[in-house]
């Protein structure tokens, strides 16, 4: 099995399992994101204290990519602070656009370093980083990026 076939069944394992996709009881933020091109759309619930996400899910429907890049993003962020989270999703969004290429901040996005080739598919790129736009979108609306 090479390197592809194995991102290919993480994308598909994630895209297919629920553990990530349900709602939330009482979230502290909710934010919707959507991907208009292609009809993607999610709803991403956060829970968290002042300081750190402690619970995250997501609702929403949308291709194997935009699902699983939104299940991969919620189990790399818990337990993280907002302003860590904040720094991932940059690190995310700058790898799909070839604007970060520091191994080291690749390693601090877990699982989520298997959509770095993503940007060799144009069309694909708007569903991995929705999640991560959206993500973004909660947190510097409700001022935990400091």
């Amino acid at each position: 099995m090479d390197l592809n076939d194995i991102y290919t069944e993480v994308i598909l394992e994630h895209s297919r399992n629920s553990r990530n996709k349900k709602e939330l009881s009482n979230p502290t933020f909710v934010e919707p994101g959507n991907n208009p091109s292609c009809g993607d759309e999610i709803t991403l619930q956060l829970k968290g204290n002042e300081d750190k996400i402690e619970d995250a899910s997501y609702t929403g429907t949308g291709c194997a990519i935009s699902q699983a890049s939104t299940s991969i993003m919620i189990d790399t962020i818990k337990n993280h602070s907002y302003k860590e989270a904040l720094d991932m999703a940059n690190d995310f969004i700058g790898m799909i656009k070839n604007e970060v290429t520091d191994q080291e901040e690749f390693d601090k996005l877990g699982d989520a370093i298997i959509f770095e080739n993503i940007k060799n598919l144009p069309a694909r790129v708007k569903c991995a980083v929705l999640p991560w736009y959206t993500l973004k979108n909660v947190i510097e609306k409700n001022n935990k990026d400091k």
